[in-house]
Formats: structure tokens, sequence, C-alpha cells
């Protein structure tokens, strides 16, 4: 399993305008530049990020994006499946009719056990946590 680009892309920008923004919006080319990542790829990134209403755009000189929401009510969960949809260890955790084997496989015990974990970090785990961990690693 691994976290596609826009997953990781896309938790990068979040947690630049969730750490900036305050009164004034954060712009494109900034978190662009902080983040070292393309311009026209982040676009895109903020788009679905808007489309969920976690950020919002304002125009003009000193335009950028700001946070909608609270970071403390976004959850990683929200994030990545706003990015990038579920996420799964395999298949048959989710779905065992696509094994003959599901119903007496430990394997896919375990595999369960590591989903169920992934989830429990993801749900558990806020972009303010982020941004504290990020400020945190600044100032080291």
């Amino acid at each position: 399993m691994k976290l596609t680009t826009r997953i990781r892309y896309g938790t990068r920008a979040l947690v630049e305008i969730a750490a900036n923004s305050g009164e004034e919006p954060v712009p494109l080319k900034v978190i662009a530049e902080r983040q070292n990542l393309s311009q026209a790829y982040l676009e895109q990134l903020i788009l679905s990020l808007k489309a969920a209403g976690l950020v919002r755009s304002v125009r003009g000189a000193k335009g950028g994006f700001l946070m909608v929401r609270d970071p403390k009510t976004i959850t990683m969960m929200e994030v990545v499946e706003i990015l990038g949809g579920k996420l799964e260890v395999t298949e048959c955790v989710k779905e065992p009719g696509v094994c003959s084997r599901s119903a007496k496989c430990a394997v896919r015990d375990f595999w369960n056990r590591i989903d169920e974990a992934i989830e429990g970090v993801l749900t558990s785990t806020t972009l303010a946590d982020l941004v504290d961990w990020q400020r945190k690693t600044e100032k080291a």
C-alpha cells in the first residue's frame, strides 16, 4: 500500500494553509514554494479541497487561500478520502467476495488488523495535530 501523490501533496498544502492562514490569505505561489510543489499540480489539489469546503479562495493582489473549517475538526481520514478515496491494505479486507479463501484465511485477519490500525490513526489525527508537529519540526 502506498499513499498517492495527491494525498501526500494535498496534505502538505493543507498543512501550509492551516499553519499560515489567519487574517491574510496564503497565496498559491507561496504554498508551492514553501512545499516545493508544482504550482500547476497544486491548483488541481486546491480545487478538491475547495469543493469539499475545507478552504476558500480570496481574489486580488493579496489573494490566496484560507481555511473554512477549524483544523481541529478535520480528521486526516477526511483529508485522505477527499484527495484519494479509501486506503486499503488489500481488496479482500473490505470485499471478502473477491477471494474464495476469505472466510477461512488467517492472513486476511492480519490484513484487517493493519487496516483497522491505519483507520484508527487517520481518524484520531486532525489537521491541527499536523500543524502542531510542523511547528515543532521548524523550531528544532
